[in-house]
């Protein structure tokens, strides 16, 4: 594998010219929630919001529209509304607003488009596991922090899009990032108030190498449950609202395609760009890319591509 990076050409319009686009959240989690029980109580769900929100996107998975989707699977409760607009949020900091375009011509599909090498990013390997039970072991057990460290090691949840009409998007990160955010939001933040904190990630819980599995990403240290958006053996992300004295970068005013803007403003960053050229080339890119959830799959591609010598990922990398 060379150092080489390519760089789709539509990649343009889809993730790197994004406008600062979406609503601020100034409501309190108490008074959103109010407020969504006066307006919208018939969709209201009965399940805990922090399991919700790691199901309510599982049409997806199956290639159907949020309308046409059954409300279970394999009688688990999926496709319920997350409240105070998580997912609304979320989407912003990936995709525009308003009615969507397709833009990539030739890719009507689930599957998600790789920026790393422009191809689709799905492998035999992982259609095998979604077809003997990937898809239900992202929606059970009704553990709110092991649902997210499933959705944070996920191969499967990896290989498709948040949208037919963006292809590069990544429905895995737009997951972690709603779930971040509606963790937030409910212990009383803004948006305004939450900042991306980047560290190298924290290894002591399993020997010294981090793996996919997603048991050691629940027992390890430095995976905060619902905080963590990305835990690679170079890299992790948190989004939290009391960053203390790690490296960190606020979010913004409003939730917007601002991952490169985040990313540059990072007091700090835990990858060693002076000294090893294949890091200088992903802080290159991730100074270009916009949308969230693309960047936050281009990172795990990347690390995955150029993995560390002697770093075990647990899924034959």
């Amino acid at each position: 594998m060379t150092n080489a990076v390519l760089m789709p050409p539509l990649v343009e319009a889809v993730v790197l010219r994004g406008k600062s686009m979406g609503d601020s959240h100034h409501r309190t989690a108490a008074e959103a929630d109010t407020a969504r029980a006066e307006l919208e109580p018939e969709s209201r769900s009965q399940t805990d919001s922090m399991v919700a929100v790691y199901r309510h996107d599982v049409h997806k998975l199956r290639g159907r529209s949020h309308g046409a989707a059954a409300d279970t699977y394999h009688g688990v409760p999926v496709n319920e509304t997350v409240p105070l607009h998580a997912d609304r949020d979320g989407a912003q900091l990936s995709r525009p607003r308003g009615e969507p375009e397709q833009t990539v011509a030739n890719h009507a599909s689930p599957y998600r488009l790789s920026l790393l090498t422009g191809e689709t990013a799905v492998d035999t390997e992982r259609i095998r596991v979604a077809a003997d039970g990937g898809v239900q072991d992202l929606l059970t057990p009704a553990d709110p922090e092991r649902l997210h460290a499933r959705w944070l090691t996920s191969d499967v949840a990896a290989a498709f899009n948040e949208s037919l009409y963006y292809p590069y998007t990544s429905l895995q990160y737009h997951t972690l990032l709603t779930a971040a955010l509606l963790h937030s939001y409910r212990a009383g933040h803004a948006f305004a108030d939450l900042a991306l904190v980047a560290t190298a990630p924290d290894t002591t819980n399993a020997g010294g190498e981090l793996t996919r599995d997603p048991e050691t990403a629940l027992a390890a240290e430095g995976v905060e449950p619902h905080r963590a958006i990305l835990w690679t053996p170079d890299i992790a992300f948190h989004v939290t609202a009391t960053p203390g004295d790690r490296p960190a970068a606020g979010l913004g005013d409003q939730p917007a395609r601002s991952f490169a803007d985040t990313w540059s403003r990072l007091p700090d960053h835990p990858l060693d760009v002076d000294g090893e050229r294949r890091w200088r080339i992903l802080d290159a890119q991730l100074r270009r890319i916009r949308s969230w959830s693309a960047a936050l799959a281009f990172i795990d591609e990347f690390t995955a591509a150029h993995a560390s010598a002697g770093v075990d990922r647990g899924d034959g990398t």
